[in-house]
């Protein structure tokens, strides 16, 4: 026979649930709601008879505060654990019993998708709490309003209906929404605007939203876009100099899209526009003040009536002053005298000027700078042609290349004249309406070259040192600032290749004059002269302005002095100064 081993408790519990299960005692399962008779009351538990070989207890808590309970009561109770691994009894629950009779209460009486109203308890974590009845629902953060909501806590109190969106039944609660039901009525209304809306209406709406583009503006149901180009009919740079969220204000429908549900609105329609009698309001020459609204590099925009701005180029800022930028001279909110100089009402444009509020100081140029006068001024700025001098605020005269110096060639102003420096001058021109003041620095000096004959005659040694090289030869300052020319050809009797392989610029020279040109300003220089007669200069001399001279006077090498006038055109060919440049 064999003998069985004894079984554990939790071994022992299994095999008595099996034998009462056989039995015919289903009803006690775990989970389950069961009668029970309360048969004691004692030491904060209450003893529970519910028909089963023992006794379940329930803490005395879980029927209230204040509960009376007494031997004899009927109660229903869920039945836990047939038999408490550390107790030994039956474990019974009155509160969860409690809660599942109210939960299929509940599930009897609302569904997923039905309305319910219900009052605001509290808030919580993540949004309100909500009594629905004897039901606490609870309602997302996200479904209080159509839009975020960032404070709770003033909805604490009020009442609502509220759409019940799910039954959780592993939580046992409700979750509503009160945006689903606000969306649905908009729905409607919106549907019902859309089919009614006409283009051209006048409706009262409130701003709901700002962006850079424009304003979003709500119509009681349904959104609009109010662009920023249909706000004013002046400039702004952006919506909020205008409008503010919540404010309430009357638009203009311009369109309507039925089929993608847009709608785009007008504000400056609903005013008339100040364009349409833009001519008999500011007529062409009409002086007028106004204010600076906007700055860009080529001018400023003046605000003369509401809606209307004009541009003030830089050109039109002064008469005299060089204008870079109109920030230069002008700030936004500056109130400044205009003159209307032209209207374009097609394009919506209005050209003014500043400079015109004043007299055109070259309208009287003539006057104060007449030609032949010597005038004083301050060397202001240098081109590649001349030097500009000024001789009043904003009048400048310019000075050409070709009129600083009597006996030297000047390639560029600096080469006799700094920035800064006080000169005078002699005026030789005065154009006022290309406003254009031509001025000389030579003719401001006696004409040395009056004497330049007699002080260099042709066979004369001469020194001096070497001012500038140049590809054909060199130029050598003498006395009183005269340069002559040494041409190439004129170095050495060797062949030379380069000027600066035979002289360098600061070298002191010693050279014979072989040529003097009075009416075009030239003296012709020869270093490898100096070793020559004087019948030999003068053959020299001939051969250079194309004269005939004896053979037997001609000497080796001055075959190739036949091009010396050439070589002097050359050197101080003038450049013409060109208007404008």
């Amino acid at each position: 026979m064999a003998i069985r081993k004894p079984t554990a408790p939790s071994e022992r519990s299994a095999v008595m649930a099996e034998m009462l299960a056989g039995a015919g005692e289903s009803k006690f399962k775990n989970g389950s709601l069961v009668e029970g008779t309360v048969s004691a009351v004692k030491d904060g538990d209450v003893f529970i008879d519910i028909g089963y070989k023992s006794e379940g207890v329930v803490p005395l808590s879980e029927f209230g505060e204040g509960a009376e309970v007494k031997a004899g009561d009927k109660v229903t109770v869920m039945l836990v654990q047939l038999e408490n691994e550390k107790t030994g009894m039956v474990e019974l629950s009155k509160r969860r019993a409690d809660d599942k009779i109210r939960w299929e209460k509940i599930l009897e009486r609302y569904v997923e998708g039905c309305v319910v109203t219900g009052t605001i308890k509290s808030a919580v974590r993540g949004g309100l709490l909500v009594q629905v009845d004897d039901v606490d629902a609870f309602l997302p953060g996200s479904q209080v309003e159509v839009t975020p909501v960032k404070d709770l806590e003033p909805y604490v109190g009020q009442t609502f209906d509220f759409k019940v969106i799910k039954i959780s039944n592993e939580r046992r609660n409700l979750i509503v929404s009160r945006r689903e039901l606000i969306e649905g009525t908009l729905a409607e209304k919106k549907a019902e605007l859309l089919a009614n809306l006409q283009k051209g209406a006048i409706k009262k709406g409130r701003v709901k939203n700002i962006t850079d583009f424009g304003a979003f503006i709500d119509l009681d149901g349904l959104d609009g876009l109010l662009h920023i180009t249909d706000m004013s009919w002046g400039r702004i740079k952006h919506p909020s100099e205008l409008l503010k969220v919540g404010q309430e204000i009357d638009v203009m429908v311009l369109d309507v899209d039925r089929e993608r549900e847009r709608v785009s609105l007008g504000l400056k329609q609903t005013t008339e526009n100040p364009w349409n009698t833009i001519q008999d309001q500011f007529p062409v020459g009409a002086r007028v003040s106004g204010k600076v609204v906007n700055l860009a590099a080529y001018g400023a925009f003046v605000e003369i009536a509401p809606g209307i701005e004009g541009l003030v180029h830089i050109s039109e800022f002064s008469w005299t002053k060089r204008v870079a930028r109109a920030s230069d001279m002008l700030n936004i909110g500056d109130e400044v005298q205009v003159v209307v100089l032209s209207v374009d009402v097609e394009n919506q444009k209005i050209a003014l000027g500043i400079r015109q509020t004043q007299a055109n100081p070259w309208d009287t140029v003539q006057d104060r700078f007449p030609v032949g006068s010597k005038v004083k001024g301050k060397v202001r700025n240098f081109t590649a042609y001349g030097a500009f001098v000024e001789l009043e605020e904003g009048i400048d005269g310019m000075i050409h290349v070709s009129d600083m110096s009597w006996t030297r060639k000047i390639n560029h102003p600096s080469e006799c004249l700094q920035k800064g420096q006080e000169v005078e001058a002699v005026v030789l021109d005065v154009n006022a309406q290309d406003q254009r003041i031509s001025l000389g620095l030579k003719q401001a000096q006696t004409d040395p070259w009056d004497d330049i004959a007699k002080k260099f005659p042709v066979g004369s040694v001469v020194k001096g040192k070497v001012s500038k090289i140049a590809s054909f030869g060199a130029f050598v300052e003498l006395e009183d600032g005269v340069d002559g020319l040494v041409h190439i050809s004129q170095i050495s009797d060797q062949r030379v290749e380069k000027v600066r392989d035979a002289l360098e610029v600061g070298q002191d020279v010693e050279a014979r004059v072989v040529k003097v040109d009075r009416a075009e300003r030239r003296i012709g220089l020869s270093i490898r002269a100096m070793g020559m007669t004087d019948d030999e200069i003068r053959n020299l001399e001939a051969d250079s302005t194309g004269e005939t001279a004896p053979v037997s006077a001609k000497t080796a090498g001055s075959e190739n002095l036949g091009g010396l006038s050439a070589a002097f055109d050359n050197a101080f060919a003038n450049v013409e100064w060109q208007p404008g440049n």
